[in-house]
């Protein structure tokens, strides 16, 4: 267990019992701008035994002080069992934070899904004074899938669970602290002005191959041209197309966990369509790894090795971010996601994204970037591989400054006051 303890009189405890990823990085975040917290966490490991246990353990282990006014969590807590073992504690003002919610994430099976882990959000939403989720669709997946889930029960089930819980519900959008990439970025990014108002050809084609794709799930194998394979070299990426031997390949970048609800099964097929097509790209391959690593992750480094330039995590985020600003389109294959950091990171890198049209992704992405099928995704990445320039001219439309930590610190500020909302 980490702790970390103001001199004084602590106004603010935080808790994470899932310290890692955008976990840590919120918990991070608040500590260093909310003065007074008393921050305790657990290592990222085994979630399941943290949602299970870390009530109790911090129960045990975080020390009385009089001067709390607030206590901030994730929903992997079980704030109801904490504050009954804690009746200190339940006086505070109670912060639950929904980075994800455990109604609706993916599982292989419905059998598979175990009961308690979304049982246990419900009870702490009840316990809660304010719960803030991450995104309209976090909020409303899970509020609309209470009375469902709860339909489990055999018998005397509970009621009305949903209505309790909505007035205390809230929608702040997680911080992202976009740091400063101009020294990184390509020379073709650097001189892209996104509040220029200027439309170019270019991006009127990619609209235009955008609504053709909603509207056309079919691709005709027979209509795509094949472009002789470019040069694997890096360059500088030139300007005017003459054929696709005269710029450096597609660069895509996948960066997200190595885990099956983020479907890397979908995101590798498509690359080996494009192969079998003939289309020359690049790819990088970045995200976290946990103890179990789909078998499609070994299959696809072999069937893909020519194509890869980057292959797991980087624990450089330097690096990170210089490949993010190197690559041309972020892509999310993802069966589950209520906000994503990793693309709009990669959008603030330059990136054109490309995402499925549900969960999070129309809260926060036009039109224009998001796909409805496989043959969608596929379609589009075609185009832009036989195009490369398309996406390294296009100006992107969306305003990542939105969920700046600077645009939502003041939020977050009151948030963690005890007279906030």
């Amino acid at each position: 267990m980490q702790q970390s303890e103001v001199c004084g009189s602590p106004c603010v405890l935080l808790l994470e019992p899932f310290y890692g990823g955008s976990h840590k990085q919120l918990i991070d975040l608040l500590k260093e701008n909310i003065p007074s917290c008393s921050v305790f966490t657990l290592p990222a490991k085994k979630w399941h035994w943290r949602a299970r246990t870390s009530a109790l353990f911090f129960s045990q282990t975080v020390p009385t002080c009089s001067s709390y006014r607030v206590l901030f969590s994730s929903s992997v807590l079980n704030l109801c069992e904490l504050v009954s073992l804690r009746p200190d504690l339940a006086r505070l003002k109670k912060v639950l934070y929904f980075h994800e919610n455990q109604l609706v994430y993916p599982v292989r099976k419905s059998q598979d899904r175990d009961f308690q882990y979304g049982y246990n959000e419900v009870l702490s939403c009840l316990v809660s004074d304010v719960v803030v989720f991450n995104s309209h669709y976090n909020m409303d997946s899970f509020l609309s899938s209470i009375l469902p889930f709860m339909k489990k029960i055999p018998d005397h089930r509970p009621k009305d669970l949903a209505q309790q819980i909505r007035p205390k519900c809230v929608v702040m959008n997680y911080p992202v602290q976009f740091p400063d990439v101009s020294s990184l970025l390509p020379e073709h990014k650097r001189t892209r002005h996104p509040c220029s108002g200027k439309r170019s050809e270019d991006d009127d084609i990619i609209r235009k191959r955008g609504r053709q794709s909603q509207d056309d799930d079919v691709i005709r194998q027979s209509s795509l041209l094949r472009p002789p394979c470019g040069s694997k070299t890096i360059g500088t990426p030139v300007r005017e197309v003459a054929s696709a031997a005269q710029v450096k390949p597609l660069h895509i970048v996948w960066p997200h966990r190595w885990e099956h609800d983020k479907n890397p099964e979908l995101f590798f097929n498509t690359l080996l369509r494009l192969k079998e097509k003939l289309l020359d790209f690049h790819v990088s391959v970045l995200g976290e790894t946990f103890t179990d690593v789909p078998e499609i992750f070994s299959l696809a480094r072999v069937s893909l090795d020519s194509n890869i330039l980057n292959w797991g995590f980087l624990p450089s985020k330097d690096h990170y971010l210089q490949v993010l600003c190197d690559a041309d389109v972020v892509v999310s294959t993802a069966k589950h996601e209520f906000f994503g950091v990793a693309m709009l990171e990669a959008v603030h890198c330059g990136c054109f994204p490309l995402c499925p049209k549900a969960l999070v992704y129309p809260e926060i992405f036009p039109e224009q970037y998001l796909y409805s099928t496989p043959e969608q995704l596929c379609k589009r990445l075609q185009e832009l591989c036989r195009r490369p320039d398309l996406a390294r001219k296009h100006i992107t439309t969306v305003d990542t400054s939105l969920y700046s930590w600077t645009s939502l610190k003041s939020q977050f500020q009151s948030l963690l006051t005890s007279d906030g909302p």
